[in-house]
């Protein structure tokens, strides 16, 4: 399948989405080709999530498939922080965040998950929740940062065994439960950061108890309105957006 260049961050985070088992990128004259490593059930999935797509050929997987979707995966550094796959090695003397993208999404290298992060690290140290914590990559950073007690929730449980298992690797210490954010209360903390959908950024907004927000998982065209608060800060990247709101 081929995407426009000006779509191609998006059409990662969707295809990250999609297929965190891995997928393959080729820059073409054409646009930016992904190539899925799936079944018939997979191929039918993108033709469904990605409507206008220029479909390409079907082919049967190479053998080391494996090894070209681990090239993928590069590290990242922000916020003063390395994040990266666990088959590669960091660099010394700066504070690691090791995240195994096989398990849930979420890996440190999509856009939103590096504006969190960049927010993160400019906020006073404090407890924080995680609302919507994926494979815990931000529950994760933020405890590398400073902050103390981390709570973390997600309504997959799926993510909630991926971010109670990468919290364990990176040895920090993270609450994490199967919690519906969009339906009831949450537990209060100084900051909370919510990598999600800009709807869920909305319906979550009554169940906050907190001073500040970082929000972020949408398009800078996107302005979710999160109820008790005000928009304090924007940053943006490659189209995505991500957030600082203060308690009116």
């Amino acid at each position: 399948m081929t995407v426009a260049r000006d779509r191609a961050e998006q059409a990662r985070a969707l295809m990250l989405e999609l297929f965190p088992e891995g997928f393959e990128e080729v820059e073409t004259e054409f646009g930016i080709e992904l190539a899925a490593y799936s079944n018939a059930g997979g191929e039918e999935r993108i033709w469904a999530a990605f409507s206008g797509a220029v479909a390409t050929d079907a082919a049967d997987v190479e053998e080391d498939w494996e090894q070209r979707w681990r090239r993928f995966h590069q590290p990242v550094e922000v916020g003063g922080l390395w994040i990266g796959p666990p088959w590669e090695t960091p660099p010394l003397g700066v504070p690691t965040v090791v995240v195994d993208p096989g398990q849930a999404f979420g890996t440190g290298g999509h856009a939103t998950t590096r504006l969190c992060i960049e927010l993160l690290a400019a906020e006073p140290r404090g407890s924080l929740l995680d609302v919507g914590c994926g494979s815990g990559v931000l529950s994760i950073a933020a405890a590398r940062l400073g902050f103390e007690p981390i709570v973390a929730v997600d309504f997959d449980p799926l993510a909630v065994e991926a971010t109670a298992t990468n919290a364990k690797v990176n040895e920090v210490e993270i609450a994490v439960s199967l919690v519906d954010a969009r339906e009831r209360s949450l537990p209060r903390a100084d900051l909370v950061v919510a990598n999600i959908a800009a709807e869920a950024v909305e319906q979550i907004g009554p169940h906050l108890d907190c001073a500040r927000a970082i929000t972020s998982g949408y398009l800078l065209s996107d302005e979710p309105v999160l109820q008790g608060f005000r928009r304090e800060r924007r940053i943006g990247s490659g189209g995505w957006a991500a957030d600082v709101h203060v308690r009116q």
